[in-house]
């Protein structure tokens, strides 16, 4: 079964990094998940804090805000998709991230899969 690990970033520095994620600690991360043969896909977004929304009103008017955006507390920071027996496998990885520490947190969503895509 396939999970979306959503990371988001706890308290941010500076520079606009995580607070208590060391490049190394990444770099360890995703190799042993590499290593384990079950990423699908995953990417880590270049800024933490800049954002753009687009939004689209009934009348089809689009709007587009640049961010980033005080009324939201998480920060994402990136994802991986992973295919894996069961939610507990998922969650195993998830508590394994260097994003769920130093007040960060990853989400665990199950991908839904349809018959013939």
């Amino acid at each position: 079964m396939k999970y979306l690990l959503l990371i988001n970033a706890g308290e941010l520095d500076l520079s606009g990094g995580a607070v208590g994620c060391e490049p190394a600690d990444w770099m360890r991360f995703d190799q042993e998940i590499t290593d384990a043969g079950v990423v699908v896909a995953s990417e880590s977004l270049a800024d933490l804090v800049t954002q753009t929304r687009v939004q689209v009103d009934n009348d089809g008017k689009r709007t587009v805000t640049d961010g980033p955006f005080a009324e939201t507390r998480e920060v994402l920071g990136g994802f991986y998709v992973i295919d894996v027996p069961d939610l507990d496998v998922a969650l195993d990885w998830a508590a394994k991230c260097p994003g769920s520490r130093a007040g960060g947190a990853v989400v665990v969503r199950p991908v839904a899969e349809f018959p013939g895509a």
